[in-house]
Formats: C-alpha cells, structure tokens, sequence
C-alpha cells in the first residue's frame, strides 16, 4: 500500500477528532438539562391482593446533553489517538493486514450509548433493558472485530462473524420498533417528528455500516482497497454521530 495514503489517513483522523471534539463541546455549551428517567422494578406483595405484583420505580435522571457529547468526545479520542506515533504505527501495520482494533473498539462504546439514547427516546426507561440493549450492541460491534480477526487466517472469506454480528445488531431495533409502535398506537399525538427522523435515519446509518463491511470483503469497485473501506467506516461515524446529536439538540436540547 502506498505509504502516503497512510500519511493522508493520519491527517484525515486528526480533522475527525477535531470535528467531533467541537461537535461534543457544543453540545455541552448549548445543550439545556433535558433528562429522561431511568426506571427499575421489583415484586411487591399486595396484601390487599394477596399477591405479588411488579413496582415500578425511577431510580435515576439521565440528564441527555452530556450523553450525546459523550459519545462525540469517545470519538474525537479515538481518532486523536490514531494520530499519535506509537498508536499511528500500530494502526498502519495493522491496516496493513486489513484489520482495525481501536475503530471496534471505539464503536463498542460510542454506538452501544447512541443506541440506548434511540431506545430512550421510543420510550424505553427500564434500567435491566437499556444495559441489555447496550450490550446487544457492543457485541453487534465485537463480531465486526472478530470478522476481521478471522479472515486474516483464512483464504476463502467466512461470513458467520459477519451474520451473526447481524442478528445481534437487529434485534435492538426490532425492541425499539416495538415501543416506538406502542407509543405510536396509543399515544400518536405525543411521539414529536424529530423521533421519526432519528430512528429513519440512526437506522440507515447503522445498516450502511454492514454494506461497507460487505462491499469490503467482497472486494467490489473502490472496496477492493482495504483503504476506501476504512476511510468510509470514518466518513459515516462522523455522519451518524452528527446526525444523532443535531436532531437530539434540535428536538429536546436547545436553550
């Protein structure tokens, strides 16, 4: 691979890293306290009843802005520290072998957090689900990893990282749909037209991801340069991170 592609990809991650960083700082500085619960249950007895029956409590508020700027910020680390020699030698040589760790890495946390912040606003409170949905995510996220693991060993490309990394990354969506649909049925005046937005768009942006992947490995066009697919994975993280943030801000977080 030509070496000055590597160099262009060092600078191309240090402008990421600003954007995000900015974005994440804006977000702090302008956003308002908007919070949403955070709710937990437990059986209580009825003694009226003579049954148990589950009691629902808020255990904590979430306030949204510091969220949103969380995830920008675990970005323009990440790219920052692909910038950094040691790190930026690292990341060559394992470009090389067509691999990213800290892209994975970094997308375990950033977009398992988008995610619950999605779930949040469908109307998903409950403390158990979100650390469920956030994990399903992350795992989503680590059979990308072990995709490319995997296939550095292998001479005809094996898939079954790849499909099962998609089972796990729909069904979050298929449990938001569902409380999104609820909402929907019962209380259709209540859901704000930013939400469709969101989940239209987070949900194409997370799908777009997985055709990068596929167009990678199945090396079509400019795919074929493991260089393209890496430089895409970095255009569309910065657009749906930013898309997610600016329609949060423009829905519920502006002063």
């Amino acid at each position: 691979m030509d070496e000055t592609k590597f160099r262009n990809l060092r600078i191309f991650n240090g402008i990421m890293a600003i954007l995000h960083f900015a974005q994440g700082v804006l977000m702090l500085v302008l956003s308002n306290g908007f919070s949403l619960p955070i709710t937990t249950s437990y059986l209580d007895y009825d003694s009226f009843q003579n049954s148990v029956a589950p009691n629902a409590v808020e255990v904590a508020s979430l306030q949204i802005g510091p969220v949103v700027a969380g995830f920008l910020f675990i970005s323009a680390l990440a790219h920052l520290l692909l910038t950094l020699p040691v790190v930026y030698e690292w990341y060559v040589e394992n470009l090389k072998k067509k691999i990213n760790y800290l892209r994975w890495y970094e997308y375990a946390f950033s977009s398992s957090l988008m995610i619950v912040i999605i779930a949040m606003l469908s109307g998903m409170y409950d403390l158990s689900s979100l650390i469920l949905i956030f994990t399903l995510n992350a795992m989503m996220i680590f059979f990308g990893l072990i995709m490319e693991v995997h296939n550095q060993t292998t001479k005809k490309t094996n898939w079954l990282s790849f499909v099962f990394g998609c089972i796990a990354g729909i069904v979050p969506w298929i449990v938001i749909a569902m409380y999104f649909y609820g909402a929907l049925n019962n209380y259709s005046d209540s859901v704000p037209t930013f939400v469709y937005g969101i989940l239209i768009s987070l949900f194409l942006f997370f799908n777009i991801f997985a055709i990068n992947m596929f167009l990678q490995y199945k090396k079509i066009g400019p795919w074929r340069n493991y260089l393209f697919g890496e430089r895409m994975y970095i255009v569309l993280s910065l657009l749906a991170k930013s898309a997610l943030a600016w329609q949060v801000f423009s829905g519920t977080l502006r002063g």
